[in-house]
């Protein structure tokens, strides 16, 4: 009966190690509910390829201070607006291949964030930087997009708010040849009926005093 009692009990536990090691049980393999748990997928991470320049970053307000052909304006108008904040922006991206990272430098006012000139600076191989291009008009902005260089400049009308200019114009340069070229230019005009714009209300027409008709007989 010991004995009996032995084998039935050890065939009992194997019964339940395998009840639990079946995908249709509620064992190990299937814990939790089946297919309410996100997919992980790890991706690859992004190789080099060993064509895009090196980043290298550069005091703005030393360059335009120290560069000849900026403007005399600009180059003594250029102090810190609070602090030691200059009102420069300054990006880094490819559009000439050069050795480094092609600079973006615009200039704005203090006052009132408009833009006074944009400026870009190519890399030369001794580390210098040469500048390749200079737009000194209001309310002017350069970006880099996709290796080119987009320029924006609002313009206004001669009564326009400085907040709502009449519409803007947007060139696209592109490198080619050792200088920037205009590969594309696009014209906007703002509506005048949204955003605070200069809408002329109706004026109110004076009331007229009816005239009496004129007596035939002259009298």
């Amino acid at each position: 009966m010991a004995a009996s009692g032995t084998a039935l009990a050890g065939l009992a536990a194997f019964g339940l190690f395998g009840v639990g090691c079946t995908t249709g049980g509620t064992g190990t393999r299937d814990e939790g509910p089946a297919g309410t748990q996100p997919v992980v997928q790890v991706s690859p991470r992004p190789t080099v390829s060993g064509t895009t320049p090196p980043t290298r970053r550069v005091d703005a307000v030393a360059l335009l201070k120290g560069d000849s052909t900026v403007s005399e304006r600009v180059r003594e108008g250029l102090r810190p607006c609070a602090g030691k904040a200059y009102p420069v922006d300054t990006s880094y991206g490819s559009m000439t291949g050069g050795p480094s990272a092609d600079v973006v430098v615009n200039v704005m006012s203090c006052a009132d964030s408009v833009g006074m000139g944009t400026y870009v600076y190519r890399a030369r191989e001794d580390g210098s930087y040469e500048n390749v291009f200079m737009a000194e008009v209001p309310a002017v902005y350069g970006t880099i997009d996709r290796g080119d260089l987009v320029v924006t400049t609002q313009v206004y009308g001669s009564k326009d708010p400085l907040a709502y200019p009449s519409g803007s114009e947007v060139v696209t340069y592109r490198w080619a040849g050792g200088r920037f070229s205009e590969h594309d230019r696009v014209h906007n005009d703002f509506s005048r009926a949204v955003d605070g714009g200069d809408i002329e209300a109706p004026t109110q027409a004076e009331p007229v005093e009816p005239v009496e008709p004129a007596d035939p007989s002259g009298n």
